[in-house]
């Protein structure tokens, strides 16, 4: 199948690879040079403007594999419709809000334009070996395009979902997920450190990874961090997040759904990103008020 790929980033470069390894034509834009530069030297055919990418043979159905910044999708969009026609299909392949995926599928349906919301989970590695898709959209259009997701995709690692919105709502949910694992980990992590005991992270995580219960990639990921900074000196205990757990706990208060450990993983999230907090010298107030309890005072 002829794909034709916006976004040739970590994530778009590698899929193209592993289309290519699987049979299928790959054709990339990227409005920056040097991402185009790079897949054109691997030997794909990449193109300046969104006008070249999709030029077509009389009656072909295009392809079009959105790999970018959920920020980005709309004006890729706006610049990207008028230069379609009926039946093309628009793939999104990032981490969009599934709502604003619902709008999509609304918006180029209403232009005759078909539209899959496609989650992606695997990071980097998984893009060129084998990623996990969770595919949504209307049945049909998702089945002409099923070949090439089942191709990329690590065995048993597609499937398809349900209808618009779906693909990208499960993705979603698989986040914040994500995010209390990675936050148990790391918990788990943290006590170790404190222990009296002198232990070895990296030979610990490498055992845990083997046989135990909490065998997992993201255990992986982590004896590779300790693998190459064995205290993890030089990162700073910041961490950012990409909006999906935020998105979830949304989700999860309109149909009251409980989910603590998605939303205390959130926090600590928050948490990282200042060393005090208003609402920390609020409580310490109190507690100084009503109990006599010591303050910190902040250094000049």
């Amino acid at each position: 199948m002829n794909i034709r790929l916006i976004g040739l980033g970590r994530m778009g470069s590698n899929f193209a690879l592993n289309c290519r390894d699987h049979h299928h034509q790959v054709i990339g834009y990227d409005a920056n040079e040097e991402a185009r530069n790079r897949l054109k030297a691997q030997g794909f055919q990449v193109v300046r403007s969104l006008s070249e990418l999709t030029r077509r043979e009389p009656d072909e159905r295009l392809v079009i594999w959105l790999l970018v910044p959920n920020q980005l999708v709309d004006a890729v969009l706006e610049q990207l419709v008028p230069l379609l026609a009926k039946h093309d299909i628009v793939i999104d392949g990032g981490n969009s809000n599934f709502n604003l995926s619902i709008k999509h599928y609304q918006y180029l349906k209403s232009k005759g334009i078909d539209y899959i919301d496609l989650g992606t989970s695997g990071g980097i590695h998984g893009a060129r070996h084998g990623a996990c898709l969770m595919a949504g959209g209307e049945r049909d259009v998702v089945a002409y395009v099923e070949p090439v997701f089942r191709d990329v995709a690590i065995e048993n690692g597609y499937a398809y979902v349900g209808r618009p919105g779906s693909g990208h709502f499960v993705k979603m949910v698989h986040n914040g997920i994500e995010y209390g694992m990675m936050q148990a980990i790391a918990e788990g992590f943290d006590l170790l450190q404190a222990s009296p005991f002198e232990l070895d992270h990296k030979a610990i995580s490498k055992m845990w990874n083997h046989g135990s219960i909490i065998e997992s990639a993201l255990l992986g990921f982590t004896h590779d961090a300790f693998a190459k900074d064995a205290t993890l000196s030089s990162i700073a205990g910041r961490i950012d997040d990409s909006g999906e757990g935020m998105w979830m706990i949304e989700e999860a208060l309109k149909y009251k759904v409980s989910v603590p450990v998605i939303t205390q993983a959130l926090f600590a999230r928050y948490k990282s990103r200042d060393d005090e907090r208003f609402g920390e010298k609020v409580v310490a107030a109190m507690r100084a008020e009503f109990g006599g309890h010591a303050v910190y005072k902040k250094k000049t």
